[in-house]
Protein backbone atom coordinates (compact mmCIF):
# COMPACT_ATOMS: atom_id res chain seq x y z
CA UNK A 1 0.00 0.00 0.00
CA UNK A 2 1.34 3.60 -0.75
CA UNK A 3 1.97 5.75 2.14
CA UNK A 4 2.51 3.23 4.82
CA UNK A 5 4.14 3.88 7.80
CA UNK A 6 7.41 1.71 8.75
CA UNK A 7 5.68 0.08 11.58
CA UNK A 8 8.95 -2.09 12.07
CA UNK A 9 11.00 1.02 12.74
CA UNK A 10 8.54 2.51 14.29
CA UNK A 11 8.54 -0.12 16.87
CA UNK A 12 12.35 -0.16 17.02
CA UNK A 13 12.25 3.77 17.27
CA UNK A 14 9.69 3.78 20.12
CA UNK A 15 10.24 0.51 21.87
CA UNK A 16 6.98 -0.64 21.54
CA UNK A 17 5.06 -3.74 20.63
CA UNK A 18 2.65 -3.33 18.21
CA UNK A 19 -0.51 -6.14 17.09
CA UNK A 20 -2.63 -3.89 14.45
CA UNK A 21 -0.40 -1.69 12.56
CA UNK A 22 -3.31 -0.18 11.69
CA UNK A 23 -4.20 1.70 14.83
CA UNK A 24 -0.39 3.36 14.37
CA UNK A 25 -0.60 4.10 10.70
CA UNK A 26 -3.81 6.43 11.64
CA UNK A 27 -2.14 8.08 14.44
CA UNK A 28 0.66 9.17 12.15
CA UNK A 29 -1.75 9.87 9.39
CA UNK A 30 -2.24 14.45 9.57
CA UNK A 31 -6.02 15.71 8.36
CA UNK A 32 -3.80 17.49 5.89
CA UNK A 33 -2.80 14.43 4.33
CA UNK A 34 -6.34 13.49 3.23
CA UNK A 35 -6.91 16.28 1.13
CA UNK A 36 -4.18 15.48 -0.88
CA UNK A 37 -4.78 11.67 -1.14
CA UNK A 38 -8.68 10.66 -1.72
CA UNK A 39 -7.26 7.62 -2.49
CA UNK A 40 -5.64 6.87 1.24
CA UNK A 41 -7.92 4.58 3.30
CA UNK A 42 -7.25 5.53 6.56
CA UNK A 43 -9.00 7.94 8.94
CA UNK A 44 -6.88 11.34 10.01
CA UNK A 45 -5.82 11.07 13.43
CA UNK A 46 -7.65 13.23 15.74
CA UNK A 47 -9.82 10.60 17.21
CA UNK A 48 -7.08 8.49 18.26
CA UNK A 49 -5.04 12.22 19.43
CA UNK A 50 -8.74 13.02 21.64
CA UNK A 51 -8.31 9.06 23.09
CA UNK A 52 -4.42 9.92 23.79
CA UNK A 53 -4.88 13.13 25.47
CA UNK A 54 -7.24 11.41 28.16
CA UNK A 55 -5.02 8.29 28.62
CA UNK A 56 -1.67 10.41 28.93
CA UNK A 57 -3.43 13.17 31.77
CA UNK A 58 -5.17 10.17 33.48
CA UNK A 59 -1.57 8.73 33.41
CA UNK A 60 0.26 11.62 34.33
CA UNK A 61 -2.36 12.34 37.48
CA UNK A 62 -2.07 9.26 38.84
CA UNK A 63 1.91 9.24 38.97
CA UNK A 64 1.93 12.53 40.37
CA UNK A 65 -0.69 12.09 42.94
CA UNK A 66 0.86 9.11 43.99
CA UNK A 67 4.48 10.88 44.03
CA UNK A 68 3.81 14.32 45.79
CA UNK A 69 1.92 15.41 48.40
CA UNK A 70 1.61 18.74 47.31
CA UNK A 71 -2.04 20.71 47.19
CA UNK A 72 -3.64 20.35 44.30
CA UNK A 73 -2.68 23.50 42.67
CA UNK A 74 0.82 22.64 42.50
CA UNK A 75 -0.05 18.77 40.67
CA UNK A 76 -2.23 20.77 38.24
CA UNK A 77 1.09 22.64 37.63
CA UNK A 78 3.24 20.06 37.19
CA UNK A 79 0.87 18.46 35.00
CA UNK A 80 0.85 21.45 32.77
CA UNK A 81 4.10 21.58 32.39
CA UNK A 82 4.19 17.55 31.00
CA UNK A 83 1.85 17.28 28.80
CA UNK A 84 1.74 21.00 27.19
CA UNK A 85 1.88 21.26 23.63
CA UNK A 86 4.98 22.78 24.11
CA UNK A 87 6.14 19.79 25.80
CA UNK A 88 4.94 16.90 23.46
CA UNK A 89 6.25 18.62 20.35
CA UNK A 90 10.29 18.43 22.13
CA UNK A 91 9.31 14.77 22.77
CA UNK A 92 8.36 13.75 19.91
CA UNK A 93 11.12 14.99 17.75
CA UNK A 94 13.04 13.85 20.15
CA UNK A 95 11.56 10.34 19.40
CA UNK A 96 11.45 11.16 15.39
CA UNK A 97 8.07 10.82 15.08
CA UNK A 98 8.29 14.05 12.36
CA UNK A 99 9.90 11.19 10.19
CA UNK A 100 6.59 8.51 10.43
CA UNK A 101 4.34 11.51 10.33
CA UNK A 102 1.68 11.87 7.13
CA UNK A 103 1.03 15.43 6.04
CA UNK A 104 0.24 17.76 3.24
CA UNK A 105 3.27 19.07 1.20
CA UNK A 106 2.57 22.09 2.73
CA UNK A 107 2.31 21.34 6.26
CA UNK A 108 5.44 19.48 5.38
CA UNK A 109 7.05 22.27 5.04
CA UNK A 110 7.00 24.20 7.97
CA UNK A 111 9.57 23.85 10.67
CA UNK A 112 8.54 26.38 13.15
CA UNK A 113 5.95 25.91 15.69
CA UNK A 114 3.13 24.88 13.78
CA UNK A 115 5.12 21.71 12.77
CA UNK A 116 5.58 20.81 16.56
CA UNK A 117 2.10 20.75 17.39
CA UNK A 118 1.12 18.36 14.83
CA UNK A 119 4.24 16.33 16.31
CA UNK A 120 2.26 17.14 20.00
CA UNK A 121 -0.82 15.54 18.52
CA UNK A 122 0.61 12.70 16.91
CA UNK A 123 2.18 12.06 20.84
CA UNK A 124 -1.08 11.98 21.69
CA UNK A 125 -2.30 10.15 19.01
CA UNK A 126 0.09 7.39 19.78
CA UNK A 127 -0.77 6.97 22.85
CA UNK A 128 -4.44 6.70 22.00
CA UNK A 129 -3.09 3.84 19.25
CA UNK A 130 -1.25 2.30 21.92
CA UNK A 131 -3.66 1.90 24.37
CA UNK A 132 -6.20 0.65 21.78
CA UNK A 133 -3.96 -2.09 20.94
CA UNK A 134 -2.02 -3.56 24.25
CA UNK A 135 -4.23 -1.76 27.38
CA UNK A 136 -3.73 0.63 30.15
CA UNK A 137 -0.42 -0.91 31.03
CA UNK A 138 1.49 -0.52 27.81
CA UNK A 139 -0.09 3.06 27.50
CA UNK A 140 1.25 3.89 30.98
CA UNK A 141 4.59 2.08 30.45
CA UNK A 142 5.71 4.28 27.25
CA UNK A 143 4.31 7.62 29.26
CA UNK A 144 6.14 7.02 32.24
CA UNK A 145 9.47 5.95 29.89
CA UNK A 146 9.07 9.49 27.63
CA UNK A 147 6.97 12.10 29.21
CA UNK A 148 7.29 11.61 33.13
CA UNK A 149 11.28 11.00 33.10
CA UNK A 150 11.11 14.75 32.26
CA UNK A 151 9.73 15.85 35.09
CA UNK A 152 13.16 16.51 37.37
CA UNK A 153 13.62 18.89 34.46
CA UNK A 154 10.30 20.55 34.79
CA UNK A 155 10.78 20.85 38.61
CA UNK A 156 14.16 22.14 38.39
CA UNK A 157 13.72 25.01 35.22
CA UNK A 158 10.60 26.11 37.09
CA UNK A 159 8.69 24.86 33.77
CA UNK A 160 5.63 24.76 36.28
CA UNK A 161 4.96 27.76 36.74
CA UNK A 162 2.48 29.97 35.03
CA UNK A 163 4.54 32.52 32.44
CA UNK A 164 1.68 35.08 32.80
CA UNK A 165 1.66 34.71 36.56
CA UNK A 166 5.32 34.82 36.79
CA UNK A 167 5.90 37.56 34.16
CA UNK A 168 2.98 39.84 36.08
CA UNK A 169 4.99 39.25 39.38
CA UNK A 170 8.59 40.45 37.82
CA UNK A 171 6.86 43.08 35.90
CA UNK A 172 5.28 45.04 38.77
CA UNK A 173 8.38 43.95 41.32
CA UNK A 174 11.16 45.56 38.63
CA UNK A 175 8.47 47.87 37.01
CA UNK A 176 5.75 48.91 38.93
CA UNK A 177 3.94 48.32 35.71
CA UNK A 178 1.04 45.69 35.02
CA UNK A 179 1.48 44.27 31.60
CA UNK A 180 -1.17 43.57 28.87
CA UNK A 181 -1.87 41.71 26.62
CA UNK A 182 -2.90 42.28 22.66
CA UNK A 183 -3.80 39.81 19.99
CA UNK A 184 -1.86 40.83 16.80
CA UNK A 185 -2.81 38.93 14.32
CA UNK A 186 -4.92 35.60 14.26
CA UNK A 187 -5.27 32.86 10.84
CA UNK A 188 -6.44 29.79 9.66
CA UNK A 189 -9.46 27.79 9.48
CA UNK A 190 -11.77 27.81 12.76
CA UNK A 191 -11.32 24.29 13.37
CA UNK A 192 -7.33 25.16 13.10
CA UNK A 193 -7.55 28.80 14.23
CA UNK A 194 -3.97 30.04 15.35
CA UNK A 195 -2.78 33.62 17.06
CA UNK A 196 0.01 35.30 17.50
CA UNK A 197 -0.80 37.59 21.29
CA UNK A 198 2.04 40.39 22.25
CA UNK A 199 2.62 41.41 25.78
CA UNK A 200 3.40 44.86 26.79
CA UNK A 201 4.62 47.02 29.84
CA UNK A 202 2.76 50.22 28.92
CA UNK A 203 3.59 51.25 24.80
CA UNK A 204 6.27 48.64 25.07
CA UNK A 205 6.08 45.40 23.14
CA UNK A 206 8.26 43.43 24.84
CA UNK A 207 7.60 39.53 22.94
CA UNK A 208 5.43 38.00 20.87
CA UNK A 209 4.08 34.68 21.12
CA UNK A 210 2.43 31.79 18.75
CA UNK A 211 -0.32 29.45 19.64
CA UNK A 212 -3.66 27.79 18.71
CA UNK A 213 -5.49 29.73 21.54
CA UNK A 214 -5.31 33.30 22.50
CA UNK A 215 -4.36 31.62 25.90
CA UNK A 216 -1.63 29.96 24.92
CA UNK A 217 -0.42 32.47 22.62
CA UNK A 218 -0.46 34.84 25.74
CA UNK A 219 1.73 32.33 27.95
CA UNK A 220 4.36 31.87 25.16
CA UNK A 221 4.31 35.80 24.98
CA UNK A 222 4.97 35.74 28.56
CA UNK A 223 7.65 33.58 28.67
CA UNK A 224 9.75 34.76 25.80
CA UNK A 225 9.49 38.29 27.30
CA UNK A 226 10.32 36.66 30.65
CA UNK A 227 13.59 35.57 28.46
CA UNK A 228 14.22 38.56 27.04
CA UNK A 229 14.28 40.60 30.50
CA UNK A 230 16.11 38.06 31.61
CA UNK A 231 13.80 37.64 34.62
Amino acid sequence: MPYQVDIEKLKSTLNIEIQNPDLFQEALTHRSFLNEHREYKFAHNERLEFLGDAVLELVVTEELFSAFENPEGDLTSFRAALVNGDMLGKIGRELCLQDFLLMSRGESKDTGRARSYLIANAMEAVIGALYLDQGYDAAKKFIKEYVLSHLQGVLDQGLHTDPKSRFQEMAQEKTGITPSYRVMKEWGPDHDRNFTAGVFLDDELVAEGEGTSKQEAQREAARIGLEKKGW
